[in-house]
């Protein structure tokens, strides 16, 4: 089990945990939640050893494994497939062992202890899952959203959100007693988040996450630890039972509180009246130091960092836009235009409040970049109401954010821009209070914004558009950095806004709280999505089936495309009897040039069963207790199938090539 007992951590001068004890069990599920700046990625440093307590005992099992995700952006030319089998550490440990004790036996066959040492090795790389990692890692990076066709793509051909998928992946791929995710759903769409919350269900080790997504940690925790004013505290339950044991506490602190103070006014009053009496001084000190000693029960305070809310729009249009038989994609230089979507004809009306489903990659953010003007149609119309005012939040904040400005010069030029369009006071002490109430006050409206953490881009993203008083609402992930508190103060502004709101949101809770109606963006189309969002997790489930099926089959067909070309009769009815004559020749060519290569796939097909029931003998026979020497031989015997298995295959690729080349 992982214990702190009276732990202190610092950063800094600050003290981030104070007399900190808590004990998680093996095998729970732990969500780490707080407000930002609270010491979540402190107390994660301690846990993985890149720091140490200041203070007090802390311990975690010396047996056991730990993985987490690397913060570093990857840079490699290693393929995605490559890339996350070597997250598997004791893999990677096991290869490197067997090659040197290989290289060793070589030189010394007749070695004993050699041997026994080989045969050692063959077992733990069979034990490790030598034969499956591939599909393994395959079936993670296809789960998280990646495409088949990108399993071979080296890592450096990804954008750095990909990339980061990619850490995620190797993550999991490693074997572990203790897992520890930090914020694994930023990069995630709906899809990849559906996919994760199974996987981590069965996830047998203990794991601590930390998120400011409700759902997911109420899917894949069963116990919620809190840091607050530098304690931990343990609750029992998922994020949501959390939520109410922690609201019932709060009332009952509130209830303690408010007697507390008059208890606390009622020595004061003795204090005051007793303190300058020379024979009561003993006993007005005893008070004092009960007053010292009682504790101070803070009282209820709202959680969020800040509250705001949508000004009312000066307008509001009806309809808002209407699109009409258009084509939405990107123009690329010197080439034809990358359609996305086609054929869409949509109304978006005066109050409406849209969710935007869609699996990752579909073309959600396409849609909604060119509804905020960021792109234009390829083809069709998108015809807007007069008077439409669009305040967009971008998925990424910098879209929309010069890095080397500050939130009063970013408000100042918006101010100017926007000119006589918007009434409202433009002084840069106006634009200071303004900022003021989004929490940049004092020296922080003069920071450069390249300098902010991702939750402070995203308040000033907000506050721009709050300032603006939209009245069509266009939001692309916009609580990827703001932690539960922001997230609800957002709920609440949203849910008051007048306008029109469409919402691209992997955080469900958020879906859920502010919309009416879904639309569905998928295979070239957008149209209705008729349900609610348990609906669309199972269709999000029933898609990726559907996908694993359609992979299978591809590749049943691919094994037998070749013969099914070569068996295929040409279709030719030429004319002239010289042409049919010619055909005849050309026809007992190809087949001719194909009967030996036909002959050569049955050769394989017949050694590759027996080679792989010889393979499926020889795991079962490892799997038993053995002699050291019968377990070596065995051993060198199984790695020399495998590799005959894979040159077999490639050449029956190959062949199958040739074959589908001279059907063609």
């Amino acid at each position: 089990m992982i214990t702190l007992k009276n732990v202190i951590l610092r950063r800094s001068a600050k003290v981030l945990l104070d007399g900190a004890t808590v004990t998680l069990n093996p095998g729970e599920k732990v969500g780490l939640v707080g407000r930002n700046g609270a010491g979540k990625s402190t107390l994660f440093a301690l846990l993985n050893g890149t720091l140490h307590e200041d203070g007090g005992d802390f311990s975690v099992p010396k047996h056991w494994r730990m993985a987490q995700v690397a913060q570093n952006m990857p840079e490699t030319e290693e393929s995605a497939t490559d890339f996350v089998v070597g997250g598997d550490t004791r893999l990677t440990e096991l290869r490197e062992s067997l090659a040197a004790i290989e290289a060793a036996y070589t030189a010394n066959p007749d070695d004993a202890d050699i041997g026994m040492e080989l045969a050692h090795a063959y077992t733990d790389l069979a034990d490790a899952g030598e034969h499956d990692a591939v599909p393994r890692a395959q079936a993670l990076i296809l789960g998280l959203g990646f495409k088949s066709h990108e399993l071979d793509e080296p890592v450096n051909s990804f954008s750095g959100g990909w990339r980061m998928r990619l850490q995620l992946a190797r993550a999991l791929m490693c074997p572990s007693d203790l897992l520890l995710l930090d914020e694994p759903t930023n990069h995630l769409d709906l899809d990849a988040l559906v996919w994760l919350e199974a996987w981590l269900q069965k996830y047998p080790g203990t794991m601590i996450v930390i998120s400011h997504d409700r759902e997911f940690l109420d899917a894949v925790t069963d116990v919620t630890l809190h840091i607050a004013n530098a304690q931990l505290t343990r609750y029992g339950g998922n994020y949501s039972k959390f939520e109410d044991m922690r609201a019932l506490q709060m009332e009952q602190q509130q209830v303690a509180f408010s007697k507390q103070q008059d208890k606390i006014a009622h020595l004061q009053k003795f204090i005051d009246r007793f303190k300058a009496k020379a024979s009561k001084a003993k006993q007005a000190q005893s008070r004092v130091k009960a007053l010292e000693r009682m504790e101070k029960v803070a009282p209820l305070l709202a959680e969020a960092d800040f509250t705001f809310e949508f000004k009312e729009p000066g307008n509001i249009p009806n309809p808002m836009l209407s699109i009409s038989n258009a084509s939405f994609g990107y123009e690329i230089e010197n080439e034809a235009p990358k359609t996305i979507l086609r054929g869409v004809s949509r109304s978006v009306l005066a109050g409406q409040r849209i969710g935007i489903l869609g699996a990752n990659g579909q073309g959600k953010s396409t849609l909604v970049k060119t509804i905020a003007r960021e792109m234009g149609a390829l083809a069709g119309q998108v015809t807007e109401g007069k008077g439409l005012n669009i305040g967009y939040f971008a998925q990424q904040e910098l879209d929309v954010l010069r890095p080397q400005d500050t939130p009063l010069e970013h408000m100042v030029r918006m101010a100017r821009e926007l000119g006589s369009s918007v009434k409202e006071a433009t002084g840069e002490q106006a634009l200071r209070g303004f900022l003021g109430s989004f929490n940049f006050s004092g020296d922080m409206v003069k920071q450069p914004v390249g300098t902010m953490s991702g939750g402070e881009k995203a308040r000033l993203v907000l506050a721009m558009m709050v300032w603006q008083r939209p009245n069509l609402l266009l939001l692309d992930e916009p609580t990827n950095h703001l932690d539960l508190a922001t997230r609800e103060a957002l709920a609440v502004a949203l849910n008051e806004f007048e306008g029109t709101l469409m919402l691209v949101s992997h955080d469900r809770a958020l879906l859920r709280s502010v919309c009416d109606e879904f639309w569905l963006v998928g295979r070239g189309v957008v149209g209705d999505f008729d349900g609610d969002l348990d609906d669309y997790q199972r269709y999000l489930l029933d898609e990726a089936k559907r996908l694993r099926e359609e992979a299978k089959m591809a590749t049943r067909e691919a094994v037998s495309i070749a013969a099914a070309a070569a068996a295929a009769a040409p279709v030719a009815a030429p004319a002239a009897a010289q042409q049919r004559k010619q055909d005849a020749q050309e026809r007992q060519q190809r087949s001719d040039q194909a009967k030996p290569i036909k002959r050569e796939i049955a050769q394989i097909d017949e050694r590759m069963a027996a080679a792989g029931t010889e393979r499926t003998a020889l795991e079962a026979r490892l799997a038993q207790p053995l002699p050291p020497a019968e377990i070596a031989e065995a051993g060198k015997r199984l790695k020399a199938l495998n590799h005959e298995i894979g040159r077999l295959e490639e050449r029956w690729l190959a062949l199958s090539d040739q074959l589908e080349a001279l059907a063609a």
